[in-house]
């Protein structure tokens, strides 16, 4: 009969704090049989082992440990980011040395060069290129609903999220051709956890999808070196090369996976939140109304409610899922030792949805980010975009563009569903398994 480890019972690990409780090798084994995703093991660990818990999945000398835990989330992402670091990112094959995947004196370079680009006086320099992407699409919208065309909102979202980016990156609208060959992005991200586990392997199981993204960044590169500014102006992917001008490190490849970094980054995320809003709305649509309700159009009343929408769509669905770590010394992490060299996985998804946090975390309440006591007040407790130094830059710019986006249409489309996905996929985001087709009705119809 199988029991539950008990911390009195495990070998003890170097430092002051107790043993952190791992899971019996049976709940893996369980698991594994059931074919379950990764998340149904990490919510299964969580749920009897509490908010710092192990589990081996190998043979690896240290067991993983799972931290849910808001004030361990703190120390680990926040408070000690040189005890917990990033060892190499999951989608590498596509960004390369990008920021996202980059350690060490090279990713504290190439983020102080880009943070300036994503503060302040940077993000207004493209808000108007995100309102021209959500005009495009509202304009867009309107033919569908005339026509009655069933749309897939999914790919909507994308295409709109691309084009904002697109526009900041470059200062050009998104044009149909770039788009055709853009798709090669997200077919890449999406193929990541099924790649072979050789580097040759799985490039080459993805080389012609690979090839057709490098051609677009070198036509963009060499446009912007030209001078070749588009008809909002100079984009961000003018930093990058005059960087290189300055720093030998900026070679053409860097700014290729700087380029593919922001595209990844910035059209990927933003467009499953704005998908899985939809599908959220299709099951509140009081929530929907109560936003608009909010407030006259443009005004900060209604901006905040829509605002609320999206962070508790980004509560359920947070944009990276899960943000792995890598201990590089002992360390008593919440009253538990950690050793140095243990893989540990910090959970956003599980940590958003722990009843001792989040009441009824389950159900879909964008007031809780409404009242001053609607929501956790410790940090670690919300992470969508993750906390402490190496959270994600590109905060601010998915804020404005799902609330500049949605401004535009929530008042005058409700996308009717013919059919929703029935499950999400766990892959680099967490986005629904399935093709979202709809047509557009008018509010009151």
């Amino acid at each position: 009969m199988e029991t539950e480890a008990s911390p009195d019972t495990l070998p003890r690990l170097p430092g002051t704090g107790r043993p952190v409780p791992e899971a019996e090798p049976g709940l893996v084994e369980r698991w594994r049989s059931e074919g379950g995703e990764l998340v149904d093991l990490l919510a299964q660990v969580r749920e009897r082992f509490g908010g710092v818990a192990a589990f081996r999945l190998g043979p690896a000398p240290t067991p993983t440990v799972l931290v849910t835990d808001p004030e361990a989330v703190q120390h680990v992402l926040a408070r000690h980011p040189d005890r917990y670091v990033k060892r190499s990112h999951r989608a590498r094959l596509l960004i390369g040395d990008g920021v996202l995947a980059a350690t060490g004196t090279a990713w504290k370079q190439q983020r102080r060069l880009l943070q300036s680009q994503f503060t302040g006086t940077g993000m207004r320099r493209y808000e108007q290129r995100i309102v021209g992407a959500a005009r495009t699409t509202a304009g867009r919208w309107n033919g569908y609903a005339r026509t009655g065309q069933t749309v897939d909102v999914a790919r909507e979202m994308r295409r709109f999220a691309l084009d904002a980016i697109w526009r900041s990156l470059t200062g050009r609208p998104l044009d149909d051709g770039t788009e055709h060959e853009l798709a090669a992005v997200a077919a890449v991200a999406a193929a990541l956890p099924t790649l072979p586990a050789g580097a040759t392997d799985a490039e080459g199981a993805v080389a012609a999808d690979l090839a057709r993204i490098d051609a677009v960044a070198r036509h963009a590169i060499g446009a912007a070196r030209d001078g070749a500014a588009g008809p909002d102006g100079p984009g961000l992917l003018h930093v990058l090369v005059e960087a290189a001008a300055e720093r030998p490190e900026y070679t053409d490849r860097l700014i290729r996976d700087e380029l593919v970094t922001l595209l990844v980054a910035g059209h990927e995320t933003t467009a499953s939140t704005l998908t899985w809003l939809y599908l959220l709305l299709d099951r509140h649509p009081a929530a929907r109304e109560q936003a608009l309700a909010a407030g006259a159009e443009g005004s900060a009343q209604r901006r905040q409610a829509i605002q609320a929408l999206v962070h508790e769509t980004l509560r359920l669905y947070p944009s990276a899922w899960i943000l792995p770590r890598h201990a590089t010394e002992d360390d008593t992490l919440a009253g538990y030792a950690v050793e140095a060299g243990t893989d540990i996985l910090t959970c956003p998804y599980l940590t958003h949805r722990d009843p001792g946090l989040w009441p009824d975390p389950e159900r879909f309440a964008p007031r809780r980010f409404l009242a001053p006591d609607g929501r956790p007040a410790h940090p670690g407790a919300y992470f969508p975009f993750g906390i402490g130094a190496r959270a994600c830059l590109g905060l601010q710019f998915a804020l404005r563009e799902t609330t500049i986006l949605l401004e535009h249409l929530l008042p005058a489309h409700i996308p009717a569903f013919s059919s929703v996905p029935t499950k999400a996929a766990y892959g680099i985001t967490v986005r629904p398994d399935g093709p979202t087709p709809a047509t557009l009705e008018a509010p009151g119809a």
